[in-house]
């Protein structure tokens, strides 16, 4: 049975497919502002987004949008201080927290960390790669879990059966470019 969300990751990776550094935390290395804009109005579209306690939105509308924030600290769900709802998937279903928020079906935006977008591999109707060619981050931190110093992004991605589109460049000074990598259709 299909599922009746359509679950769409966006996440940002150096030119090594680091996401963040050592600890964890996303370096300003890798915040472009053409990336801000197009990552800020793909969440206007989006109807609930999913992150770990390290990654959010940042955005000016972040706590107006219902979030899930994915952790291992509480049964199933419980509600967060900050506006969102906690979300353990061992012990509730997607289609259950997205009920939290009266949804049974609608856009899922997945922002990250490795263990969140791991957990969406292969659920994935597109993920919004976008790379900074200019920007390294040594012994940083991967994008996917499944993701090693022998294993890109792009290979993991490919693995889940999901397919590059072309290449778009959102700032050439940068080298910052976009790939949609989307889930073909049976």
């Amino acid at each position: 049975m299909a599922s009746p969300f359509t679950i769409i990751g966006y996440a940002i990776v150096s030119a090594d497919g680091m996401i963040a550094d050592h600890n964890a935390m996303m370096p300003n290395s890798l915040k472009f502002e053409a990336d801000q804009r197009y990552f800020e109005d793909a969440l206007d579209h989006v109807d609930v987004v999913v992150h770990g306690r390290h990654s959010h939105e940042g955005q000016p509308n972040s706590a107006l949008r219902r979030r899930l924030i994915m952790t291992r600290s509480i049964p199933a769900l419980a509600p967060d201080a900050s506006g969102a709802t906690l979300w353990n998937p061992a012990g509730a279903s997607l289609a259950e927290a997205c009920a939290a928020f009266g949804l049974s079906s609608g856009i899922v935006g997945i922002l990250g960390g490795p263990v969140v977008y791991g957990l969406f591999l292969d659920s994935y109707h597109s993920f919004h790669l976008s790379r900074a060619g200019n920007v390294a981050i040594p012994g940083g931190t991967p994008v996917f879990v499944q993701t090693s110093p022998t294993r890109t992004p792009e290979e993991t991605l490919t693995q889940s059966g999901l397919r590059a589109g072309s290449v778009e460049t959102l700032d050439a000074a940068n080298a910052l470019t976009l790939v949609i990598w989307t889930r073909p259709t049976p």
